[in-house]
């Protein structure tokens, strides 16, 4: 059954299919759709999650295996199978054709794909998977949809936009949702709900330029330890709350945490930067920072940051400032542990 993703929730509500494939190359709402399969799973008592990256050399028989697997506690499962923007070649056909033909009984099976071009679409095992379950495309956002898109997501975060706003925003943006969804966090975290006009907007755009806070994120990856010390002691003295300094960090170490766990699983560093949409220009730094910390290592930066949040928040002590100094120090490469990690 191909349904749209918009039509999604609604489908949930009523019940899970045997199999799901999310396709499409827009990252934003590809990961919404498949978060969305998650959350009902979980609700429906599907507790245990496993996950199978398909690479160059993907043993097919682990799909097999894993459908007959049981349950560690006897809990109903999702299986996760990640095809990115791999085919999955003659074997992989032949497998997921047969999977469709017997999926597990106390399992739900996510596939989550690039975009299906013609040929694909008329492979036997994507219309095997059609019959047995749900089929969704994620297509890229049409400029005519991205005001009322924009819209929608402010309101949904407390915010009251004008016309003015989110045209600007819109023109600003240039379709890229990721990028959206960023501007509209940091305008929740500048004003708060309420109502914003396009000078805000534009006032934002200006904050970020004035204040370099993506230029702070940069020197970090850059390894340019005296450069981050520097920035941290401008944005402080210029007046830039602790929180949009952190978000602009937080949501960096979130991306290389993704790309460091895609590449210890073999994944192709070119394809774990496409999967997390870094600009050309960036990605000399990134891979820069990938190299030079682990996966452990982001890990525990982003359960730094954590703890950082709660410091501003004041539900924790600590001098955030001075957390966020040593944060974007250990980024750099100087290694410090924190008392607040002690």
């Amino acid at each position: 059954m191909k349904l749209a993703p918009t039509q999604l929730e609604v489908h949930l509500k009523r019940g899970l299919a045997p199999v799901y494939l999310i396709a499409g190359d827009e990252p934003l709402l590809l990961r919404e759709a498949c978060d969305l399969v998650r959350r009902h799973a979980q609700e429906q008592g599907y507790r245990e999650r496993e996950v199978m990256e398909v690479g160059r050399d993907f043993d097919w028989g682990r799909l097999y295996e894993a459908a007959n697997a049981p349950g560690l506690f006897g809990d109903r499962r999702l299986l996760e199978l990640r095809l990115g923007e791999a085919k999955p070649g003659d074997a992989g056909g032949k497998a997921l054709a047969a999977y469709a033909q017997r999926p597990a009984d106390d399992a739900v099976l996510l596939i989550i794909a690039g975009k299906l071009d013609a040929q694909a679409q008329r492979t036997r095992w994507l219309q095997a998977l059609d019959q047995c379950g749900v089929v969704a495309q994620v297509w890229p956002m049409e400029a005519r949809r991205l005001p009322e898109w924009l819209r929608e997501r402010m309101r949904a975060q407390g915010l009251q936009p004008d016309e003015a706003a989110v045209a600007l925003l819109a023109e600003r943006v240039e379709g890229n949702l990721l990028a959206a969804t960023q501007e509209i966090e940091k305008l929740v975290l500048l004003h708060g709900p309420g109502p914003v006009g396009a000078g805000q907007v534009a006032a934002a755009v200006a904050d970020s330029a004035r204040f370099d806070i993506y230029g702070l994120v940069d020197a970090a990856l850059a390894g340019e330890a005296a450069h981050v010390a520097r920035m941290i002691a401008g944005l402080r003295a210029e007046g830039v709350a602790e929180t949009l300094v952190l978000w602009a960090l937080a949501r960096e170490l979130r991306s290389l945490e993704a790309m460091s766990r895609a590449c210890s699983l073999g994944e192709p560093v070119e394809r774990a930067l496409a999967a997390q949409r870094v600009w050309d220009k960036r990605k000399a730094l990134v891979r820069r920072g990938l190299s030079r910390h682990g996966l452990g290592f982001w890990r525990d930066m982003l359960s730094w940051a954590g703890i950082i949040d709660r410091m501003i928040k004041g539900l924790q002590p600590g001098a955030p400032w001075d957390e966020l100094l040593q944060l974007g120090l250990c980024i750099a490469g100087l290694s410090y542990l924190p008392r607040s990690m002690a």
